[in-house]
């Protein structure tokens, strides 16, 4: 900070409770490692009325913050706020039952559980990047969402995973408190503050958190953000929805943002403009409408929120639950409120997350199709990239550009194709990569030049996390005849969901079935997948395994953190996958929805695509030992792919959606 004032300054935009606890971190220049003049500038920005701002509504945030921009503390981690040893299954039982992972590494900070937060982190980043005036609103979820633990026969048993948010570098608590007034009880919040920087460290973006656990609340509200994604009844899920979205709204007025546009990340938020409306009244509402925009993330029924209105009114005062009948009927049941119906009707711009997720909801929401655009999701490059691949870049930054400052000058990798020293070194690079995680796994003995297959996401039905383990013979078959293969599986299924429950059960008895396979099939199933092992495995592995049943993937974004590594692909054509497809990243599998109709998500075609999956893994696998011979590395196609791969990742990423959003969603009138 510039002179003497600026910590006066800080703590006039950020009210630092019991303050003298932060005085080593928070100083005159620096913020917990960072330079602290952005912050600032970001505040000063927020407040300005001749700024145009924006405020981005998410229900949970994965930011990367151990592995990306990590912030620095004079005081020791707490011991909650490190990830404890994580336990393998695989078909070795021997080293299951004794050996464990233990990365020690800090917690990224525990308020997201999949992809949707990570997409909402990788927003914030990029719009830091690109010096965007945002403001980022989100809960502070007390106890994360869940801890995983295995349990052969048993299968994922949760647990509670308790943090501490005091004492979490980067994160403070505010003296800041709002209210919001409800028809049993008045619950009150206090807000939190999180700085997200840019790749430079130029700019920031303020992210502030909700927190229901005060001694003032009852001892109900005080646990309502606690558990992220808590669904044990639908009062709850209602509450947590509300605290999001006219909590959300309150801290916004209370902080004295100006706002020009307001962005619900899901459905979650839909209630800000609930609370917005009632400033405007009826002549207000359509210019309120302008300022709004909403992105659905989700062709899946379960994930579009649908409520009683019974406890909606027993919960909400006269007037918020008369608006949100007035623009959340649900069209087909008259007793039900629908918040994405909220959202597209009350939101100016609407999109979905993908050229095909788009085509697949305005055949679900026919009444917006005019209305429902679509932004393709993409990924913070700087957050996934590899050290060793980024090196590579910079050395040929002659020929490709700046890729920090322009990811879309990734596509440029095109023209080293015929670079022959360009292609050895990639696949070096790979190696490299690849080598840590057999070194991270290393009790587990596998190979660098063995055939690595991941799939690595939350486990859905839809999502088919089994899908190729459906015949286990096949896999050996191919094993035995094309050489040997190593399977990496990770992800969490929702406490609630049964089936996902399922699939986890009937991966772990599959995998313990191989145990006297293992010299030739290598399947490991890892606890608490989250933002570290996804940076690990997105950047070793040589396949990148995506098999959802089309067409209820609406994007997808662990396999663009892959290609930008070089990894390569195999999917089924969903999601991103579509706009992909033709770019020679990978290989495309199984059955393809076309047409106008959507379809059954229960209708998971396991044998079909199971089998197209094997006879197209078997090609891969050949390629595969082609170029990683016995002899060491032969170039081939695989590396072709992978330089096609890299350049894709030109436009997945959310440095370009950030760009669109700017132009099309957050634009000035």
């Amino acid at each position: 900070m510039a002179d003497a004032s600026c910590i006066d300054r800080f703590l006039s935009f950020s009210p630092v409770e019991n303050f003298e606890k932060y005085t080593a971190d928070i100083l005159e220049d620096r913020f917990f490692g960072f330079p602290a003049q952005p912050i600032l500038n970001a505040e000063e920005d927020l407040l300005s009325v001749h700024k145009k701002s924006v405020a981005y509504f998410s229900m949970e945030y994965g930011l990367s913050s151990n592995t990306y921009n990590a912030p620095e503390s004079a005081r020791p981690p707490s011991p909650k706020n490190l990830s404890a040893e994580h336990h393998v299954f695989s078909n070795l039982r021997a080293m299951d039952y004794y050996l464990s992972v233990d990365a020690g590494h800090l917690l990224d900070l525990p308020i997201y559980s999949g992809g949707l937060g990570v997409l909402a982190g990788d927003t914030l980043k990029s719009a830091a990047d690109r010096g965007v005036s945002l403001v980022a609103v989100g809960i502070l979820w007390n106890k994360g969402y869940f801890k995983q633990n295995f349990w052969f026969k048993d299968g994922q048993i949760p647990e509670e995973n308790n943090w501490d948010p005091f004492s979490y570098p980067g994160l403070v608590p505010l003296q800041t408190r709002i209210e919001i007034p409800l028809r049993r009880e008045t619950i009150r919040l206090r807000l939190w503050k999180y700085f997200v920087y840019g790749f430079d460290k130029k700019n920031v973006v303020p992210l502030v958190l909700l927190d229901s656990d005060l001694p003032e609340n009852s001892p109900t509200a005080r646990t309502l953000t606690g558990q992220l994604y808590k669904s044990d009844n639908v009062e709850w899920k209602i509450l947590q929805r509300v605290i999001l979205g006219i909590g959300g709204m309150k801290a916004i007025g209370k902080l004295g943002y100006h706002i020009d546009r307001f962005h619900l990340n899901e459905g979650h938020a839909a209630l800000a403009f609930v609370e917005k409306a009632k400033e405007a009244r009826d002549s207000g509402v359509e210019a309120l409408t302008n300022r709004f925009a909403y992105t659905c993330h989700t062709p899946v029924a379960a994930g579009h929120d649908r409520f009683p209105k019974k406890p909606l009114q027993e919960i909400l005062p006269d007037e918020e639950f008369g608006l949100l009948k007035k623009w959340g009927q649900d069209p087909e049941h008259s007793d039900v409120i629908n918040l994405t119906q909220l959202a597209m009707t009350t939101c100016r711009h609407v999109n979905a997350v993908a050229a095909k997720h788009g085509e697949i909801t305005r055949l679900q929401f026919p009444r917006f199709g005019e209305k429902i655009q679509s932004v393709t999701n993409g990924v913070h490059t700087h957050t996934w990239i590899s050290a060793s691949v980024a090196a590579l870049l910079d050395e040929y930054r002659g020929v490709i550009g700046d890729w920090r400052k322009s990811p879309k000058n990734l596509w440029n990798a095109r023209s080293l194709k015929d670079d022959g020293t360009f292609r050895q070194k990639l696949w070096q690079a790979h190696q490299f990569n690849k080598e840590k995680l057999c070194w991270f796994l290393k009790s587990w003995r596998l190979r660098p030049d063995t055939f690595t297959v991941a799939w690595a996401r939350r486990i859905a039905a839809y999502k088919r996390p089994s899908l190729i383990l459906q015949d286990v013979e096949r896999l050996l078959d191919i094993a035995r005849r094309v050489g040997p293969i190593q399977i990496v599986f990770a992800g969490k299924a929702h406490p609630k969901d049964d089936l996902g429950f399922t699939y986890v059960n009937e991966m772990l008895t599959r995998i313990d079935s191989l145990e006297t396979h293992r010299d030739l099939l290598r399947v490991l199933m890892l606890e608490n997948y989250d933002t570290y092992f996804g940076k690990l495995l997105t950047a070793s592995v040589d396949v990148w395994l995506n098999n959802p049943l089309p067409p209820f993937e609406a994007s997808g974004t662990s396999g663009m953190k892959a290609i930008l590594n070089g990894v390569l692909q195999l999917s089924t054509l969903d999601g991103w996958m579509v706009e992909a497809a033709e770019k020679n990243v990978g290989w495309i599998f199984g059955w393809q929805h076309h047409g106008p109709e959507i379809g059954d998500e229960k209708n998971l075609r396991l044998k079909e695509d199971s089998d197209s999956l094997y006879q197209t893994l078997e090609q891969v696998a050949r390629l595969y030992y082609e170029t990683q011979t016995k002899n060491g590395f032969r170039d081939s196609d695989w590396v072709t792919k992978m330089i096609y791969a890299i350049a894709a990742a030109g436009f997945f990423n959310t440095d370009r959606m950030v760009e669109e959003y700017q132009l099309r969603a957050w634009r000035a009138e």
